[in-house]
């Protein structure tokens, strides 16, 4: 019988940019380890977690590579790829997007060269679309992304912080040059990305944590940070497994408005998966 694996990914800091510092992203993966274990049967074995240091760009795509090929060899039925990091934008190169960037995700190893990210150490929609795209029909993917999808009308919150640390605070990491890209663009995230290319597969299941205009949270909760999308996510699921998927993000949608969170979660996956349990 085919077997399932998670890569939980959870990133506080960055080699080359302490500023950009996050508090949350590492509870992120290891809450969500503990959530897998206790509520859905992954074993230790079945589990790679990678915070700070160990989540290069190299390691995270090595990992999600192995996992893609151990179900195309029939060894996995269930993917699970959790990401809890900064979001940002890269020049696109591949003319498929209109506005000029395609939406890209922080490893601990980011890094900048002639004023842009260095595509080296920065992991694109393309490059998961890509790799996730040759994932057979009998296997279920499902991607969590506690980032930002946007950069439009970001700006750097770290006066804030000084007046309040507990402060939400925006993942997102603006390109080098802090330039918008062409038209004020209105990013696309990832599972909007394969949306509309019609390349989604039936079996994907794609969950976002916010809208591709709004920034994700990284924020406090009774003392302990995490990302608000992650942090309501495990609540919601731990309240009620036989919650489908389509209820837990009617559910969270609700409790990030009474927190007064201002970014809406996103799920996106056909009508099947919606009203299945997550898991």
């Amino acid at each position: 019988m085919a077997g399932k694996k998670a890569l939980l990914v959870g990133i506080n800091n960055f080699k080359d940019f302490p500023t950009a510092a996050l508090r949350g992203c590492v509870n992120d993966a290891n809450d969500m380890a503990k959530l897998l274990k206790e509520q859905y049967g992954f074993k230790d074995g079945d589990i790679t977690i990678l915070t700070d240091g160990k989540a290069t760009k190299a390691a995270i795509m090595k990992h999600l590579n192995q996992m893609v090929a151990a179900a195309k060899a029939g060894k996995l039925s269930y993917l699970l790829f959790s990401l809890s990091s900064h979001g940002t934008q890269i020049t696109d190169t591949s003319g498929d997007e209109s506005d000029g960037a395609d939406e890209a995700f922080c490893p601990y190893d980011l890094a900048a060269r002639g004023g842009a990210w260095d595509p080296k150490f920065i992991i694109t929609d393309d490059e998961l679309h890509d790799l996730f795209v040759q994932l057979p029909d009998s296997a279920t993917l499902e991607c969590f992304f506690d980032t930002c999808h946007s950069g439009t009308g970001i700006k750097n919150l770290d006066p804030i912080e000084l007046l309040n640390p507990f402060a939400p605070k925006p993942r997102f990491l603006p390109p080098p040059d802090h330039e918008p890209f062409q038209n004020e663009p209105q990013p696309k995230s990832l599972g909007t990305k394969l949306k509309e290319e019609k390349l989604m597969g039936k079996q994907h299941i794609l969950w976002a944590g916010c809208r591709a205009d709004q920034t994700s949270a990284d924020a406090f909760f009774d003392g302990r940070p995490n990302g608000a999308f992650t942090y309501n996510y495990i609540k919601i699921v731990r309240a009620d497994p036989k919650l489908s998927r389509k209820q837990i993000a009617t559910k969270m949608r609700s409790a990030l408005k009474k927190g007064k969170f201002d970014q809406i979660p996103q799920l996106e996956t056909d009508a099947t998966n919606r009203n299945r349990a997550a898991g």
